[in-house]
């Protein structure tokens, strides 16, 4: 693409501090409500396999699917953010989300519930991507590791506290308290966020290139699901060999990243690509990825192995978790500002180690671990994850120039779904594999599945190694210095790059 199609820089409106604050206010909390939602049925997933009848794998996809529509729909978002208002985006997030919400709660069998996790999803993944453009476009640049750390309530304590919810809401009663209880409070949230945002930015009119859109949605569906099948006991009675899938969906992912390389030269394209040209944005995603497939996929064993090894009830495994979510939530803010003063390596790499150190030691687990030591295992994990995703989030967005944000967040929070979903859905295969394998050797059921854990957990751990390997190559990018009303650069936010 050429100087002169470059799309204009979104135009940052003129906010007084108190009025940015009550936007990002918003868009967190109703980020928050959507994104707990992501991991909320993974502490149900033993007693929907009960009530419907249906395997662990097939009760994985309620997360996996969420995961993966997202992964589907956040490609779109860069274009569509440019093209609607702040409140129609925000609008229309609330509104798929609400429906879904309601829908699962009604739900009479599996497949309804399944869809409506589907339409669940379509809305959360606009408000990730309209939330971190919003950040990046009114917060300066020295602000933005505060800020940041504020918004890692969203980005990871709302997954982590899931799990949390969700026991003590299965204690209480039928697991359509799920939804029951976020419709209210999601409903609320839509209502006064309507009223009361106000739109950051220009629309800027602009053509869809229809050809990306079922390239993405294919590419992404077919590589996770084949990911998904690869460790599952019955593969080799699948209709179509797993690796073939995943293979077919790497193919359309890699034809969907060539058809936006070809726009990027003529017109514009869905996903623009050029965010991978930054070096510190490519570092920072590929951290990214490799984090959330490990520990998504610890996330979703953590309960079954809790209640179905452990033999803890639901309100007993939800109570054990939260001390892990409040863990993170409270360090969000300090690993923020510290990013501020120290920069990333200084807080990644440590971060990096702990989570690979502690996924290892979860391998190591058995019918006869205490759960207070898996009660310790899961705070010190949150703690290492506090200590990556801030400062991963903000190093990588901050180099990119104001046009590519959108962009930038969409490329992010959609490999970041499909690594989450993968990493869950080989988690439960794997798990599923070899629990299968045991009990055809002899073993009871029991010694089985807390076999089939540790193997879930071993490719966590593994994972975990890779990401201290990429940890090492984050750097804090130099912030640019601040520019005064009259246009004339002011050095007080000079930052050197560590």
């Amino acid at each position: 693409m050429t100087e002169g199609t470059m799309p204009a820089p979104l135009a940052t409106p003129a906010l007084s501090p108190a009025r940015v604050t009550a936007v990002l206010r918003i868009l967190v909390l109703s980020t928050f409500v959507v994104f707990l939602n992501e991991t909320i049925m993974i502490n149900a997933i033993p007693r929907l396999m009960r009530e419907f009848e249906v395997t662990a794998a097939a009760a994985g996809w309620l997360s996996t699917a969420f995961m993966l529509t997202m992964a589907v729909v956040i490609p779109v978002t860069g274009w569509f953010l440019q093209r609607v208002t702040t409140r129609t985006a925000f609008g229309l997030a609330m509104a798929l989300f609400l429906t879904g919400t309601a829908l699962a709660a009604a739900a009479p069998a599996f497949p309804v519930l399944l869809a409506a996790r589907v339409v669940q999803a379509g809305g959360t993944a606009v408000m990730m991507p309209l939330l971190m453009t919003t950040l990046m476009t009114l917060v300066p640049p020295q602000d933005r590791g505060r800020v940041m750390g504020n918004i890692t309530l969203v980005i990871s304590v709302a997954p982590a506290l899931g799990p949390a919810v969700s026991g003590v809401l299965l204690q209480l009663g039928s697991w359509r308290l799920l939804f029951l209880a976020v419709l209210p409070i999601a409903g609320a949230m839509a209502v006064f966020g309507r009223r009361n945002l106000v739109n950051v930015g220009e629309p800027q009119a602009g053509p869809i290139d229809w050809v990306s859109v079922p390239l993405a949605a294919a590419g992404f569906g077919a590589l996770v699901y084949g990911l998904g099948e690869l460790g599952a006991g019955d593969a080799v009675r699948a209709p179509v060999p797993p690796a073939a899938t995943t293979l077919a969906g790497a193919l359309l992912v890699g034809l969907f990243a060539w058809r936006q390389l070809a726009l990027q030269r003529s017109s514009t394209p869905l996903l623009d690509l050029r965010t991978l040209t930054f070096r510190h944005f490519s570092v920072a995603l590929a951290l990214m990825c490799l984090s959330f497939m490990a520990l998504m996929g610890a996330f979703i064993l953590l309960p079954i192995y809790l209640q179905e090894v452990c033999g803890l009830t639901s309100l007993q495994t939800g109570l054990l978790l939260i001390p892990g979510g409040l863990t993170m939530g409270l360090l969000g803010p300090q690993v923020g500002r510290l990013y501020d003063r120290l920069g990333a390596p200084r807080l990644v790499v440590p971060g990096a180690v702990l989570i690979a150190v502690c996924l290892a030691l979860f391998a190591l687990t058995g019918e006869g671990t205490s759960p207070w030591l898996v009660l310790a295992l899961h705070v010190a994990l949150s703690a290492g994850m506090a200590f990556v995703f801030t400062p991963v989030f903000t190093s990588g967005l901050s180099v990119l120039p104001p046009h590519l944000y959108p962009h930038g967040s969409a490329v992010l929070g959609s490999l970041q779904q499909v690594a989450a979903g993968a990493g869950t859905a080989l988690a439960i295969s794997v798990m599923s594999g070899h629990a299968a394998a045991e009990a055809a050797d002899g073993a009871d059921a029991t010694a089985a599945l807390a076999a089939g854990v540790r193997w879930g957990f071993g490719i966590g751990a593994a994972l975990g190694v890779l990401t201290v390997l990429i940890a090492l190559l984050v750097r804090t990018p130099p912030t640019p210095p601040a520019r005064g009303e009259d246009g004339t650069t002011t050095h007080e936010s000079a930052h050197t790059p560590t």
